[in-house]
């Protein structure tokens, strides 16, 4: 079991928590920085997260597990697993979520939506909306690190359960006070061999 403290622990030891003055992949500037990959990685501390979420969401029938691609699809599988059920991803066509590769949610059938990290909520929403177009019935959201300070789905009456809730502030650069203290913002998905944060802020 890795509680909360735990696993930030072990996304620093892992460089996937990096905190500091950084540029995200929205252009806005952060004080923190996830890439989860570099903690999912290890199969060992991804499957003990993901078997803490599972105890905290047994009450809730889940059926199927869905987490969007790519940065969603090693986790929610670890998710799927501890919770004894299908793992499955949604992925974009021409922009669009969407359900493809012979994937199906059945009407009725009781989803638990699975992210790595969750800033605004977004691609996590688009996946809801697939869910429920589909017939499915969406009984409750996952992460490993939610960094959006609340629940991005409360006003879908979906409930949100994380691992590890931080607060992380993010600016505009024009307004960001460390540009204006003298310091750069440093964007570590743009290094070789790196891909930008997972969620969006």
């Amino acid at each position: 079991m890795l509680d909360s403290s735990g696993l930030l622990e072990s996304m620093r030891a892992k460089e996937a928590l990096l905190e500091g003055h950084f540029e995200l992949s929205s252009g806005l500037h952060s004080d923190r920085y996830f890439q989860c990959a570099l903690f999912l990685q290890h199969p060992t501390e991804a499957g003990a997260a993901a078997e803490t979420l599972a105890r905290l969401l047994r009450d809730r029938e889940i059926e199927v597990v869905v987490g969007p691609a790519m940065g969603a699809v090693t986790f929610s599988y670890e998710v799927g697993r501890a919770c004894g059920t299908r793992a499955i991803f949604t992925e974009r066509k021409e922009g669009m979520m969407t359900l493809r590769r012979g994937f199906r949610i059945e009407p009725g059938e009781r989803v638990l939506v699975v992210e790595d990290v969750l800033t605004t909520g977004g691609s996590a929403r688009e996946v809801i909306r697939v869910i429920q177009e589909l017939g499915g019935k969406v009984v409750a959201a996952a992460c490993l690190v939610n960094r959006s300070g609340g629940n991005p789905f409360e006003d879908m009456d979906i409930p949100l359960v994380a691992l590890a809730d931080v607060q992380a502030r993010v600016w505009n650069p024009a307004d960001c006070p460390l540009c204006k203290g003298g310091d750069v913002a440093v964007k570590p998905g743009s290094r070789p061999g790196q891909v930008s944060e997972s969620g969006k802020a």
